[in-house]
């Protein structure tokens, strides 16, 4: 692939006439955001977990991804992989706020911008090329040096003709790199590729491709598509042979609406009392609870979801006579919901998820003659407190230490 990759400061730049798509990922961005303010750590293997036994590996540097360290390893499984692993333990709100104002420079290019998650998003720089006076390549060139500039990380940028190409272009920049994919070479960049790299390809699927021989993308894209139905089934079939042959016709969505807003944690030890696990969805339902406030929406579907000690996993919903974004309303759903589905077991995770979100400006489902206090208007002043005075600064009393209280 190297005919495809741009040096960092490179004078000529590949063919990019209509290559309006660009992917742009950050390298290992929990651990390069906190490694801004460790720059010793640079070059040693460091992960963002929390450490304990159950943790998971949040983001691995590259030197620990020598070792086999990858995101969403046990913590433990790494550390016997790389036992002179060094854990940083993640800073609360400070990758939300690195990826709001990374986001902020591509919003400055074009409004066509998808978030995929905190870390990568696709770029539609088509319509900006002429008022930019600037290629999409040269776009790409000017996100990482501001990114680098600006916030101290890096990031891998894919430059293509459709989503798919330029996602795959931008793994393979990494890290710190760029790849652009001439649109008249989209197929020769492809073919060699194995039919892993294809996106909806899972292990089941590869082995189904690889037991009839097709192995590369370029046997995908040069078997019948009637063969290729039958074995996988027609949406499939269809999906991969025309990304095989380099169709994607998915558009870059600025905005998608967000579909459920959830919390859930994983325990040191578990948990068998009930009394507990009704106290850690308090503490869940509050969060998401402002979170929901936060965003302006209200859900009418409240779901938990519950991991037992021999990783049995069960999720339960009840939808609500109205919406809300009430954490006592979410709670006290939340509790009933574990009474009646999950009333005994040993309990490793806990989860909380409102579902159903909309933006509540049809107005509150008003109740007549209630003698419930107003406790939507005590939660707001909580969060008005919180934003002035931090976090800890109003909470529920069941959920105070000893000391506290």
């Amino acid at each position: 692939m190297a005919r495809y990759r741009v040096t960092t400061g490179a004078e000529t730049l590949p063919d990019d006439t209509g290559c309006g798509i660009l992917h742009v990922d950050m390298d290992a961005f929990f651990v390069s955001c906190e490694l801004r303010t460790r720059p010793e750590l640079v070059d040693k293997p460091v992960v963002v977990s929390g450490g304990g036994p159950r943790s998971v590996v949040a983001a691995a540097n590259y030197p620990a991804r020598k070792y086999g360290v990858h995101s969403a390893m046990p913590f433990a499984t790494a550390k016997r992989l790389c036992p002179h692993l060094i854990c940083l333990t993640p800073t609360s709100g400070l990758y939300g706020e690195v990826s709001r104002r990374v986001m902020d420079i591509f919003r400055e290019l074009t409004p066509l911008v998808e978030p995929l998650s905190l870390d990568e998003a696709f770029l539609d720089v088509s319509g900006a090329l002429r008022r930019l006076g600037a290629t999409p390549a040269q776009l790409g060139a000017r996100i990482r040096s501001r990114v680098q500039a600006e916030h101290g990380i890096t990031c891998s940028v894919g430059v293509a003709k459709v989503k798919f190409v330029a996602k795959l272009a931008s793994g393979m920049a990494k890290p710190d790199g760029m790849v652009v994919v001439p649109a008249a070479e989209t197929l020769a960049f492809l073919h060699p590729l194995p039919v892993s790299a294809l996106w909806g390809v899972g292990k089941r699927t590869e082995e189904q491709l690889r037991g009839q021989a097709l192995h590369t993308i370029a046997d995908v894209a040069a078997a019948p598509p009637a063969r290729l139905r039958r074995s996988l089934g027609n949406a499939m079939g269809e999906h991969l042979w025309a990304l095989a042959n380099g169709h994607d016709d998915r558009a870059v969505v600025p905005e998608a609406a967000e579909k459920s807003i959830g919390a859930e944690r994983t325990f040191e030890v578990d948990l068998h009392s009930r009394d507990e696990l009704g106290l850690e969805l308090l503490r869940l339902s509050e969060r998401v609870g402002a979170t929901l406030r936060a965003r302006g929406l209200r859900g009418r579907t409240v779901s938990i979801k519950v991991r037992f000690a021999d990783f049995t996993t069960i999720t339960r919903a009840r939808t609500l006579y109205a919406a809300t974004d009430v954490a006592r309303d979410i709670h006290r759903t939340a509790v009933e919901l574990l009474a009646e589905h999950a009333p005994t077991g040993a309990v490793r995770l806990i989860g909380v998820r409102v579902e159903g979100l909309d933006t509540g400006e049809g107005g509150e489902q008003l109740q007549f003659a209630s003698a419930e206090p107003r406790w939507r208007d005590a939660e707001v002043a909580a969060d008005v407190a919180r934003s002035k005075f931090g976090s800890a600064a109003v909470r529920p009393a069941s959920l105070l230490t000893p000391r506290e209280t």
